[in-house]
C-alpha cells in the first residue's frame, strides 16, 4: 500500500506497539489475523491521511531544471496564450481586410463554401470569388509577418478612428 520499503518497516513496527496496547480490545469475534489486517491497514490509511502533499521550492525548481531539458520554464512562451495571441493578431488582421476580401475569405477558408458557391452568394463571377480569396491571402500573409503588436495596434488604431467618425 505504501510503496516505500523504509515507511512499511515503520508501519510494522508501530502496528505491533499498538498490538500490545489494544489486545484487551480484541473479542475474538474473527481471527486474530484479520483484527492484526486491519489495525494495520488503519494505520496506513491515517497516515496517508496525515501526509502532507510534498512542496518544491522554486529555488530547488530551478537548479532542477539547470539539469534537465525543460520546455516550460518560469518566465517562458506559455503555448496556450501564445495561441490566443495568434488567433487576436489573425482576428485583427481579418478586420483589417476589405470589404470584398474580407468576405470571401470568410466565407471560402472559415465557412468552407465553394468558389461558385461564392460567386451566387455575392453576385460575381467565380473568377473575381478567386481573385479576392487571393488578395486576402496575401495581405493576411503580408500582415502577419509584421510583430504583433504592429498588427493588433493598427487594429486599435482602426477602430478609434471608426469611433471618431461616429462621433
Amino acid at each position: 500500500m505504501l510503496r516505500d520499503p523504509f515507511e512499511a518497516e515503520d508501519l510494522t513496527q508501530e502496528t505491533f506497539v499498538l498490538v500490545l496496547r489494544k489486545i484487551h480490545t480484541f473479542r475474538g469475534e474473527s481471527a486474530f489475523s484479520s483484527w492484526l489486517y486491519r489495525l494495520a491497514t488503519n494505520l496506513v490509511l491515517m497516515r496517508f491521511r496525515k501526509k502532507t502533499p510534498e512542496s518544491t521550492s522554486l529555488n530547488e525548481t530551478d537548479e532542477a531544471a539547470k539539469g534537465s531539458d525543460l520546455s516550460s520554464e518560469i518566465g517562458g512562451l506559455d503555448p496556450h496564450l501564445s495561441g490566443l495571441f495568434d488567433r487576436l493578431n489573425i482576428q485583427a488582421a481579418v478586420d483589417l481586410l476589405p470589404a470584398g476580401c474580407k468576405t470571401t475569405f470568410i466565407l471560402h477558408d472559415v465557412e468552407g463554401y465553394q468558389h461558385k458557391e461564392i460567386a451566387g452568394i455575392l453576385g460575381c463571377s467565380v473568377g473575381n470569388s478567386k481573385a479576392q480569396l487571393h488578395r486576402a491571402r496575401t495581405r493576411l500573409r503580408k500582415m502577419l509577418r509584421e510583430p504583433q503588436t504592429a498588427v493588433l495596434g493598427r487594429h486599435k488604431a482602426a477602430w478609434d478612428s471608426l469611433a471618431l467618425a461616429g462621433d
